[in-house]
């Protein structure tokens, strides 16, 4: 219970707070205000998700295979699972790391008054009917009701509206709005998950992986080679031991062979370690990545949702201009506005008062400048019932208010006048009229004509570099949309000023009330004003039904559902602790002119990823093939063992695949992502496969062993590797000379230095013969396979462009 203490002495009530007792047992009964924020995952669960997969186990299979016929020098391929692994598992730890810092940062304590004392404590340990002092620049940790004192709050973090909401006793404050101007004693309503902002926040914390072409494209490819890998593993098995040379250790290796090159375990690797570069690149831009696969979302992304507090504008406000009115001159007009000023306390400044104190400063640095004003009689408090302040200086000084001209000029016949000049100069500007008045009555009342002395024209201040982002998005064909909990006018007025394309097509989103109306307003406007956070996240999911991806930007509990629902969501740095969690970017500056290095980043990774991606997926296709063929072919084995899939690896795929998945590259995104690799991997798959035929029939006829076999296959399943590299390569420049020149140093001294080593035959002059042919052969192949796949592509992206 809360208790008064009715002393005769002070005749005035203080609140006592709870008492110990009290405060033990809603412990007891669980009504404590613990953490039910949005957490990071834990690091155990970070290693876990990144060791416990399908494609971890089955390498992990066929490796425990291979170290049991003692052939070490084949585990070789583990080296690349094991740095995917640790790649994974250090950016998502990285990120966690730095998202808890933040957390840490905005943890504060709370002013309780309890057993009749003022005590500092977690907030985690308020509990219900807590008894809390609140003053200007606290978070409110809990909801809670007024029962003393006056404050402004800004709920922007909750509501999206940046205006602050004055609150008296009896009013209700939100956890996670800020005291702004002001100090409270406020009684604890709701704790933990009954919190505002926690039921908001519950909404967002099933943990969702970022959804992108290259993950689908991996989990497509991952898939396939599980579905195949198991039922030709055993018949290829079964067919080398019981219909082969029935050696179980060599039987192990072949089969090994076949089924590790079915899987592009090095794909993987590249792509996290592309992505990671670029993790680190956006870093040096102050974004902070927390999801590797975010990268490649944004830069599809066709429609960018923006609030416009933190994002266009910086949240702050400056006086744009003082227009005087009638007789009154500017001289007049300013010396209302340093009374007016001059009634404002440091600690009770709002954005609109700093604004003006700003700008007063700047005018009195002039020799000319009105002296500061003395001797205020008493002072009108700004309240969203008169939705104006004031300040008594008596009858010589005068008294002056400013507000909304039609509250303040409410009744006066300058009413209309004012506000068609109000209509034809604000713009984007938010206008108050400064006036002078006879007095004011016990209630805050004007008594008598007020007489109007000048204008106020405030802004909002714009990031400058707003205008030359949003041309950047409008230039990449990229749809901008503002969802703003402010006013539709204001949001409006704003966007065109920056050149939102259709800045205009706007709707107050307080007057949509169904689901049908969201899909329509979503597909035909541009500016959405006085949005409700569940009304954010159903914009979001309209514009996905839509086939658009989407990207939303936000800072506040307000944003979390929509954030969670979009395709890339993008946090504030300052944000609340909600936004960041629940975010797969973060802007740690607050400025979202870093999105377009973001886009490049994608682009860059994308497009070269496709590049190398091919070069992976020919060893896939063609190790497939080749399984299933070598079930039916008699008098040979597979050609290849794992060692030797290690070095066509290392010199045909790895390092080419790196140089030039690190390049630069800034081209637009054509096309789908697996349909892209798949395209280019066909010609190579195919020339290996039909090589390798041949080799089959040229070595049966010509009596060549099981082992000059195998070498005539790595060196032209080489061969047909350089061809792919020379064709991903043009443009030739000198980075890309030097890797080919080290690619074939690389061959040539595995096959003729080292052939030892990888199992390799010593060549005969038959064998050289053969060989020379075949290079022939697969290159030609190669080559007009390769021009074949090229046509059809630039024809299919071609119909997209006309689409």
């Amino acid at each position: 219970m809360l208790r008064m203490d009715t002393s005769t002495e002070t005749q005035t009530p203080a609140i006592q707070g709870l008492t110990s007792a009290e405060v033990a047992a809603r412990v007891a009964e669980g009504k404590v205000n613990a953490n039910a924020d949005v957490r990071t995952r834990t690091i155990p669960q970070i290693v876990r998700d990144n060791i416990c997969t399908l494609f971890n186990l089955i390498n992990i299979v066929l490796a425990v295979a291979i170290f049991w016929t003692g052939a070490y020098r084949n585990l070789l391929f583990m080296a690349i699972i094991i740095c995917n692994i640790v790649i994974g598992i250090y950016q998502e730890v990285r990120s966690k790391q730095t998202i808890d810092r933040l957390s840490v940062i905005t943890q504060a304590k709370a002013h309780v008054l309890r057993d009749g004392t003022k005590q500092e404590i977690a907030l985690d340990q308020i509990v219900l009917d807590d008894v809390i002092s609140l003053s200007r620049g606290d978070q409110v940790p809990s909801d809670c009701v007024c029962l003393d004192g006056k404050c402004s709050c800004n709920e922007s973090l909750l509501t999206g509206e940046s205006d602050l909401m004055p609150k008296s006793p009896g009013d209700e404050l939100y956890s996670g709005s800020f005291v702004s101007a002001g100090a409270v004693v406020c009684r604890v309503t709701a704790v933990g998950a009954d919190n505002y902002a926690t039921r908001i926040n519950n909404a967002a914390k099933v943990y969702k992986k970022t959804v992108s072409g290259i993950m689908d494209a991996l989990r497509f490819i991952i898939k396939l080679s599980t579905c195949l890998i198991i039922p030709l593993g055993i018949l290829m098995f079964c067919k080398e031991m019981f219909l082969g040379a029935g050696n179980l250790s060599e039987t192990i290796l072949r089969t090994s062979a076949a089924l590790v090159g079915m899987i592009p375990q090095g794909f993987i690797l590249l792509t996290s370690a592309v992505l990671a570069v670029s993790v680190m690149r956006l870093a040096q831009h102050k974004v902070l990545v927390q999801d590797l696969y975010c990268v490649e979302t944004l830069a599809r992304v066709d429609v960018v949702c923006l609030d416009k507090t933190g994002t266009i504008t910086t949240g702050e406000m400056e006086v744009d201009e003082l227009i005087p009115l009638q007789d009154a001159t500017y001289d007049d007009a300013l010396h209302a506005l340093v009374a007016i000023d001059s009634l404002t306390k440091e600690d009770h400044l709002n954005e609109t008062s700093k604004a003006i104190r700003r700008y007063l400063a700047g005018v009195q640095e002039r020799p000319d400048a009105p002296p500061a004003v003395a001797g205020v009689a008493r002072v009108i408090p700004f309240s969203s019932e008169h939705k104006y302040s004031g300040v008594c200086f008596g009858s010589e000084a005068g008294n002056y208010v400013l507000g909304a001209a039609e509250f303040v000029l409410k009744g006066s016949a300058d009413l209309p006048d004012v506000q068609a000049t109000i209509s034809r100069l604000a713009g984007i500007r938010r206008v108050l009229v400064v006036a002078k008045v006879d007095d004011f009555d016990a209630e805050d009342t004007i008594i008598g004509t007020p007489q109007p002395l000048a204008l106020l024209f405030i802004r909002d201040v714009v990031r400058a570099t707003a205008p030359q982002t949003l041309q950047y998005f409008a230039d990449q064909g990229v749809r901008v949309n503002i969802i703003s909990g402010d006013s539709v006018e204001t949001v409006s007025n704003i966007a065109a000023s920056v050149g939102v394309l259709g800045a205009d097509q706007c709707v107050d989103m307080s007057t949509v009330t169904t689901d049908e109306e969201v899909a329509r307003v979503a597909k035909e406007c541009r500016v959405f004003g006085r949005v409700s956070p569940d009304q954010k996240r159903k914009l979001v999911l309209a514009l996905q039904d839509q086939g658009h991806t989407v990207a939303m930007t936000g800072d506040g509990v307000n944003d979390v559902l929509a954030l969670h629902a979009s395709d890339c969501s993008v946090a504030m740095g300052s944000g609340s602790a909600a936004a960041r969690n629940v975010a797969k970017l973060i802007l740690m500056d607050d400025d979202f002119a870093s999105l377009p290095h973001v886009v490049a980043e994608g682009r860059r990774s994308i497009n070269n990823l496709q590049r190398s991606g091919a070069l992976f997926l020919v060893k896939t296709l063609f190790n497939a093939a080749l399984a299933f063929l070598f079930l039916f072919i008699q008098g040979f084995s597979y050609p290849f063992i794992t060692i030797q899939m290690s070095l066509i690896d290392a010199f045909t795929i790895g390092l080419p695949s790196f140089v030039l998945a690190l390049e630069p590259n800034k081209e637009r995104i054509r096309g789908d992502f697996l349909r892209n690799i798949i395209t280019k991997a066909i010609p190579g798959s195919i020339s290996v496969v039909l090589v390798v035929v041949i080799s089959c029939i040229l070595s049966h006829v010509l009596g060549l062993s099981q082992s000059e076999f195998s070498t005539l296959c790595v060196l032209l399943t080489v061969v047909s590797g350089l061809n792919m590299i020379v064709r991903l390569s043009i443009p030739f420049n000198p980075i890309r000379v030097c890797m080919m020149a080290v690619c074939v140093a690389g061959l040539c001294l595995g096959v003729f230095v080292f052939g030892d080593f990888f199992r390799l035959a010593p060549f005969s002059m038959q064998m050289i013969i053969i060989t020379l042919v075949l290079v022939v052969v697969v290159s030609v192949v190669f080559n007009i396979m390769y021009n074949i796949a090229q046509s059809t592509e630039d024809k299919y992206l071609a119909s997209l462009k006309e689409e």
